[in-house]
This record gives C-alpha cells, sequence and structure tokens, in this order.
C-alpha cells in the first residue's frame, strides 16, 4: 500500500528543510571546507589505483605505503602540469622585453590611421606607452622586488590561504585514502535498513556515471593535448609542446583552461613570428580546437556518458562558480552528474505514483463521456 499524500508531503518537506540547512552550513563554511572537498574528490579519484596496487603488490606492501606511492604520483603530475609554464615564461620574458617596443610601435601605426578614417578626433599616444612599458620591464630585481613584497603584504590572507591548501589537501587526501572503507561505512550506518537497497542503488549509478564521466574527460584532455601539439607546431611555434600540453590538459577547468591556453599562445607567437602570422595561427587551432571539444569530443565521450545537455552544463558551470567560486566549477560537472541521477529517480518515482496515475486514468474515463 502506498503512504497517503499528506505524510508523503509531510516527510518530502522535513527532507527539503534538512537539505536547505546543510547547504546553508556548507555554504558559510565553503573557505573552510574547500580543501576537505577537493581531497575527497581526488581520494575518490585515486581510491581504486590504491586497491590495484595493493592487488598487485600483495601483503609485502602495507597500505600506508600504497597511499603515500598513489599521491606521490598524483602530486607529482599535477606539479608537472604547472611546471610547463616555467620553459614558456623562461623563454617569453626576454623576448617580451625585446619585441614589445616593436609591437607597440606596429600597433600604432595601424590603429591612429583607423581612428582617423573613422573620423575620430583622437590619438593615441603608443610611444610614451612604449617608453614606461620598457623602463618597467628593463628594471632591475630591486625595482620589483619592493612592491611584490608590499603587495604580498597586503594580500596576506590570500597567501596564507594558498599555503594552507598547499598543507591540508595532501594531509586529508592521505588519511582519507588510508581510511576510505571506514569513512564510507560510518555513512552507510545512518542509512535507515529499510532504504538501504535503494540507497545502495543510487550510489552504484552515481558511481557508475562519474566513472564515465572521469574517463571521458581524461580522454577528451589527451586528445586536445595532442591536437593543440601537432596544430601548433605546424605552424612552426617554438613552444608548441608545453603550450599544447598545457592547454589541452587544463581544460579539465571548464573555460579557465582553455583561455589561459589561448593567451599563451597568442603571446608567444606574436612575440616569435612580430607579425600577422600569430593570429592566423591562434585562430585557426584554437578555433578548430573549441569545435572540436565542443561538437565532436565532449559530447561523444562526456556527454553522452552522463547525458548532460549543453545547455545544463552551461547552466551548471554557472550555478556552482557563483555559489562555491573556483572549486564549484571544478566540481560542476560531477555534481550535476549526481544531481542528474536522483532527478531521473524522482522523475521515475513520479511516474509510477497514484498521483500521476491517477490523475492520467481520470482524464482517460473523462475523454468518452466528454466526447
Amino acid at each position: 500500500m502506498h503512504a497517503p499524500l499528506p505524510f508523503l508531503m509531510t516527510r518530502l518537506a522535513a527532507w527539503l528543510g534538512v537539505g536547505l540547512v546543510l547547504a546553508v552550513v556548507f555554504w558559510l563554511l565553503a573557505p573552510v571546507l574547500a580543501p576537505f572537498v577537493i581531497a575527497a574528490v581526488l581520494a575518490y579519484v585515486l581510491h581504486p589505483l590504491v586497491l590495484k596496487l595493493e592487488g598487485l603488490a600483495g601483503p609485502r606492501l602495507p597500505r600506508a605505503m600504497a597511499v603515500v606511492l598513489v599521491e606521490a604520483v598524483a602530486l607529482l603530475a599535477l606539479l608537472g602540469l604547472f611546471l610547463l609554464l616555467v620553459p614558456i615564461l623562461v623563454r617569453e620574458w626576454p623576448l617580451l622585453q625585446q619585441q614589445l617596443p616593436v609591437l607597440l610601435d606596429r600597433l600604432g601605426e595601424v590603429i591612429n590611421p583607423f581612428l582617423a578614417l573613422l573620423g575620430l578626433n583622437i590619438t593615441l599616444d603608443f610611444a610614451e606607452l612604449r617608453n614606461h612599458l620598457v623602463t618597467y620591464l628593463s628594471a632591475n630585481r630591486g625595482d620589483w622586488w619592493a612592491p611584490l613584497m608590499s603587495s604580498l603584504k597586503l594580500g596576506g590572507s590570500v597567501a596564507l590561504a594558498f599555503a594552507g591548501y598547499a598543507v591540508l589537501v595532501p594531509v586529508a587526501l592521505f588519511y582519507m585514502l588510508y581510511d576510505w572503507a571506514r569513512l564510507v561505512n560510518s555513512v552507510l550506518v545512518l542509512v535507515p535498513p529499510s532504504w538501504r537497497e535503494r540507497f545502495d542503488s543510487f550510489m552504484h549509478d552515481c558511481d557508475l556515471v562519474l566513472g564515465e564521466y572521469l574517463r571521458g574527460q581524461l580522454l577528451v584532455m589527451l586528445a586536445l593535448a595532442v591536437f593543440y601539439t601537432v596544430g601548433l607546431w605546424l605552424f612552426g611555434l617554438d613552444l608548441a609542446l608545453p603550450i599544447g600540453v598545457f592547454t589541452g590538459l587544463a581544460v579539465f577547468v571548464p573555460y579557465l583552461g582553455f583561455g589561459l591556453g589561448l593567451v599563451l599562445a597568442l603571446l608567444a607567437g606574436l612575440l616569435q613570428f612580430a607579425s600577422a602570422q600569430a593570429l592566423v595561427m591562434v585562430a585557426v587551432v584554437y578555433g578548430l580546437g573549441q569545435l572540436l571539444e565542443s561538437f565532436v569530443l565532449t559530447p561523444r565521450l562526456v556527454g553522452e556518458r552522463i547525458g548532460l545537455h549543453p545547455l545544463a552544463v552551461i547552466l551548471s558551470l554557472m550555478a556552482f562558480g557563483q555559489v562555491f567560486g573556483f572549486v564549484g566549477v571544478l566540481m560542476a560537472l560531477p555534481a550535476s552528474a549526481v544531481l542528474l541521477v536522483g532527478l531521473r529517480r524522482v522523475r521515475d518515482q513520479y511516474l509510477q505514483s497514484d498521483l500521476y496515475q491517477k490523475s492520467g486514468s481520470g482524464a482517460a474515463e473523462q475523454g468518452p463521456d466528454q466526447a
């Protein structure tokens, strides 16, 4: 027998109230919980690797050592992604000092006549801007060290927060990987026995969806890394390898990774070629790359696997980014995939409920009479 509708509505309202309270608590404590959320996501991804390593090594390898090895490899991989920026910066800084004045002179020769052609009585003083930039770029270490240190003092809370992330995330990740089974069991104990079957089924579906998302996203990253590297190399860019690999692997941060790679490629192209070839290179490679990602790779390798519409992807990125900031952008797609599983189950229960079935049968019975 089905529960009476008022009782169901009361229970639904109670669960909605609990969910609202939890959402407010998470929103208020977002800065504190952020490193632990990051560690939990990494632990979810890396825990199968720990199990595989333990299975291969057997009892000879303690669990703590397996956790340390997996975590070290993962952190080194993340560090290597950021170290790809080092050769870019080392090579581009002297080129920036040499080519920027020339680029500004050429820009002035193009923009000022164009403004005059439009009838605007405006003349941009690119020579003065060039002199200021040359002075700034040619300054010695003491000229920029003092402003840098003063800015760090003003933004001490940001630097302290970054240092806290660098310490808390690895520590929290170690304990979560080491005690993952116990942490999961501690949550399962709280589930009422009558709900256990449905809860296990729901979590199984979520696990399948998240696994598909992670595998699909990894394939997209690798394919784009190859595409951007080969595309920039064909145009003759010296830094094609680091910029292409960085752009491809950084797409796991939606929009931000692509935008940063675009800026790096444009800057490197302008400094190397000092001509319109850089603009053509960036327009062709990154335009085709965005089309390839949006219409081929992501829909086939990610979207079809988790069932998210492109508009739902954009909405989830904006919503999670607005509420949780940068961490929200990282978690938007997997969290939306889990939410999609829940919405599908709610929809299925609604279609099987008396509220839907009786309304449909009532409408069907009234049809012949009214006819």
